[in-house]
């Protein structure tokens, strides 16, 4: 193989998208696109007319069935990734999957169930945030334990300013039916993501979440949630849709410094001179606020900060790059496939939680989850009926 001749299954917003940095190697070297797949037959007539050469299909069974492509990128919705992903596998095709893997985790685990018995096909993840180099180099400050154990992790990203307008845009939109809830599931997926690959996933998930509290939906569009890993260390997510003003602020505090990230692009670590506990033990109430107003001619830290641009489109550019080049050249994937599970367990961990108004473990009890789930799709079917 000397490029990868790329499918996509579903050719909207993102399958467009990954199309142009892909077709003849636009963006992505040694690849190209050579077949696409949409039940829409106006996004067909899109596709066509961007790349006359390639071949179209209306339905999943002949694109795997008769498609001339080694991998394909799925563009549709977050309930059909995981089927899918499983008809791909068997097909011989390597996979990349847009976020989130998918709804419910029962349906996952059949994913990696089936991943696992293809180890000659490549799995990934389109968590294209794994590839930041802001992302990277903190994970890489974090594995060095610069700032020590970790006690408390936070973030506020409010980023997601949406209106009323984006969510009537499109009939699935919003929907626990077609999308499978709101904001953790469209747009805080990479910040659940990042948040299990940067600290762990957490054991133990609280949540308060309202639904549709300023947005005619019924899905979550406000999430405040408390965590706890297995260290001891807590942390919160506060996230929503409405705030258009948005704050994107990540602190990450050890017993030997501190990390703050501002707007995802700006980095301050913050080390200290002695391990906290050192200064607990020794310090008194006056020598604390002395050190701390610099009073006493001691450093309590010493910083440094670092700064990365954000680009959207590279990221995503660069996460196909290295799923291409795993392909090709065995490079060792960012975003493995099996893990798009954990970014699911903790959303619905927190779903769960806010449902049941209670503590909930991690792993969480699929069971109940999807049979909650099916009562939120019902209910919203009745609603729609009336």
């Amino acid at each position: 193989m000397s490029i990868v001749k790329y499918g996509i299954l579903g050719f909207g917003s993102m399958g467009t998208s990954h199309s142009s940095w892909l077709y003849q190697g636009a963006r992505v070297p040694e690849s190209t696109v050579t077949a696409v797949c949409d039940i829409n037959e106006e996004r067909r007539k899109v596709a066509l007319e961007k790349m006359p050469d390639i071949q179209v299909f209306d339905n999943a069974d002949d694109f795997f069935a008769k498609g001339d492509f080694d991998a394909v990128i799925l563009c549709i919705p977050h309930y059909q990734h995981p089927k899918y992903a499983i008809q791909a596998f068997k097909a011989g095709k390597h996979v990349m999957c847009e976020k989130p893997a998918g709804i419910y985790t029962s349906q996952i685990e059949e994913m990696n169930a089936e991943a696992a018995k293809h180890p000659e096909l490549s799995f990934a993840m389109m968590f294209n945030q794994r590839i930041n180099p802001l992302y990277q180099q903190l994970k890489q400050i974090l594995d060095r334990k610069e700032i020590g154990e970790l006690r408390r992790v936070s973030w506020m990203i409010t980023t997601w300013w949406r209106t009323q307008k984006y969510y009537d845009s499109s009939a699935w939109r919003a929907t626990w039916g077609e999308e499978g809830g709101g904001i953790l599931v469209n747009q805080a997926p990479h910040q659940l993501d990042l948040i299990q690959w940067l600290f762990g996933l957490p054991t133990m998930v609280h949540s308060f979440i309202k639904y549709g509290s300023h947005r005619d939906v019924l899905v979550d569009d406000d999430v405040t949630a408390y965590f706890e890993f297995p260290n001891g260390c807590t942390g919160s997510l506060i996230t929503c849709t409405f705030d258009p003003l948005g704050t994107d602020r990540l602190e990450i505090l050890g017993d030997e410094g501190k990390i703050v990230v501002e707007n995802s692009s700006k980095v301050t670590v913050m080390k200290l001179e002695k391990n906290e506990e050192w200064y607990n033990r020794n310090l008194g109430f006056r020598e604390v606020m002395a050190l701390v107003h610099g009073q006493t001619g001691e450093k309590l830290y010493d910083s440094y900060s670092f700064e990365y641009p954000e680009h959207w489109d590279i990221q995503h550019i660069d996460t196909l790059i290295n799923f291409t080049n795993n392909i090709l050249h065995g490079e060792k994937l960012i975003s493995e496939g099996h893990e798009g599970i954990n970014a699911v367990q903790l959303a619905n961990a927190m779903y769960l939680s806010s449902w049941t108004n209670s503590d909930v473990k991690i792993p969480v009890d699929g069971d109940l989850f999807k049979k909650l789930l099916d009562e939120k799709v019902e209910d919203e079917k009745a609603r729609k009926a009336k």
